[in-house]
C-alpha cells in the first residue's frame, strides 16, 4: 500500500503517519512530485496546486481513499473522482478558528476605516475621519458549516443579530437568530447590513454572487468573502463598489488568483484584499496530520471516516435531526 502525501510536512509529521501506517509505504511527494506519484497511490492526502493526472489515476483502479488537506474540495473533485467509488474526506472545520480571525480582521478593518488610516499614516497625516460600528448590526452568513458556525460564535458578543442560510438548515446554534434554507438567500441579503460568504465552491455556487445578488443587498452594506473567489463574479462586485451600492468589501479570495495587477479591486479605498491566507496558522499542518492519522486508523479498522464528503455537493453533510 502506498500513501502519497502532498502538503507541507516536516520529519515529525512523517514519523507520526508511519507510526499509524505500520508496514505501508509513505511517500512525501510534495507539489514537485505529485503528478508522477499520484497514479501509484492507494491513499492520497494533500492539496495539489499543480495539474495532476486524475483521469489516469482513477482509471488505474488503485486509489482507495482521498483525504483533502484543505476544506475546499475543487482541487480534487474532478468529474472522474465524483463518478467513481473512491471516498473523499475533507478538512472541513479544521481551520475554523483561523478563518474566523481573518474574517474579523477584514470586517473590523473596513468598518473602522483602516485602509484610509493606513494611507494617512504613510503620509503622516494625523487627521480624525469617520468610522463605522459593528455593534447593533444585522450580519448575514451565507454557509453555516464549520467555518460559518465558528464565525457566528465569535461575532455573537458584539450584540448583533445573526442570520444565516445553509444547504442543511437545521441544528441551529444558539448564537444564530435565524437559520434558513439556501433558497432564502435573497431574504438574507435584503435584511443584512453585513454579508459574509463562508460557503463551498461547487457547480451550484460558482458565480452565485452576480449582479442580482449584489442588487438585492442593502444600499451601504458591507461584503466579506472568505469562501472561494469563484463564488463571486468579480465584475459584479466591482460594479457594486463603483456605484457605491456597497460601502466596503473585504476579500481573502479572488475569482482569478493571484489577483491580476490590472484588477480595479486594487484601487478602491474601501476594500481590503488579502492573498487567500484565511486558513493559515502556525499549527495548520500539525492539525492536518492529526486528522489524517485519525482517519487512517479508522480506515485500517473499517470504522466510519471523519468528514466524508458528498462528492456532488463538495462538502460533508450534517445529519438532519431524527
Amino acid at each position: 500500500m502506498n500513501i502519497v502525501l502532498c502538503y507541507q510536512t516536516v520529519p515529525a509529521h512523517l514519523e507520526q503517519i508511519r507510526a499509524v501506517a505500520e508496514d505501508w509505504n509513505v511517500i512525501d511527494a510534495g507539489q514537485e512530485g505529485i503528478a508522477a506519484a499520484l497514479p501509484q497511490a492507494d491513499i492520497y492526502c494533500g492539496h495539489a496546486k499543480v495539474p495532476v493526472p486524475w483521469q489516469e489515476t482513477v482509471a488505474a483502479g488503485r486509489l482507495k481513499w482521498i483525504q483533502s488537506s484543505a476544506a475546499g474540495m475543487d482541487h480534487c473533485l474532478v468529474p472522474e473522482v465524483i463518478s467513481s467509488e473512491i471516498p473523499v474526506t475533507s478538512a472541513s472545520g479544521l481551520f475554523a478558528n483561523q478563518v474566523a480571525e481573518q474574517t474579523m480582521a477584514l470586517l473590523l478593518g473596513v468598518i473602522r476605516s483602516l485602509p484610509t488610516f493606513f494611507r494617512a499614516q504613510v503620509k503622516k497625516e494625523y487627521i480624525r475621519r469617520p468610522t463605522g460600528d459593528l455593534h447593533g448590526k444585522t450580519v448575514g452568513i451565507v454557509g453555516l458549516g464549520g467555518n460559518g458556525r465558528r464565525l457566528a460564535e465569535i461575532l455573537a458578543p458584539f450584540q448583533i443579530r445573526i442570520i444565516a442560510t445553509d444547504y442543511c438548515p437545521y441544528d441551529k446554534p444558539q448564537c444564530v437568530d435565524e437559520l434558513w434554507p439556501a433558497d432564502r438567500l435573497h431574504d438574507l441579503l435584503a435584511q443584512s447590513d453585513i454579508v459574509i460568504l463562508a460557503l463551498p465552491l461547487n457547480a451550484e455556487t460558482r458565480h452565485l454572487f452576480d449582479t442580482d445578488q449584489f442588487a438585492a443587498m442593502k444600499t451601504g452594506a458591507i461584503f466579506i468573502n472568505v469562501a472561494r473567489g469563484q463564488v463571486v463574479r468579480e465584475s459584479a462586485l466591482i460594479h457594486a463598489l463603483t456605484s457605491q451600492h456597497l460601502s466596503a468589501a473585504g476579500v481573502d479570495v479572488a475569482e482569478v488568483e493571484p489577483l491580476p495587477p490590472e484588477s480595479p479591486l486594487w484601487d478602491f479605498d474601501n476594500v481590503i484584499i488579502t492573498p487567500h491566507v484565511g486558513a493559515q496558522g502556525r499549527t495548520r499542518n500539525d492539525d492536518v496530520t492529526d486528522l489524517f492519522c485519525e482517519n487512517l486508523r479508522r480506515f485500517r479498522t473499517n470504522q466510519p471516516l471523519i468528514n466524508v464528503v458528498d462528492k456532488r455537493l463538495g462538502f460533508p453533510l450534517r445529519n438532519a435531526p431524527s
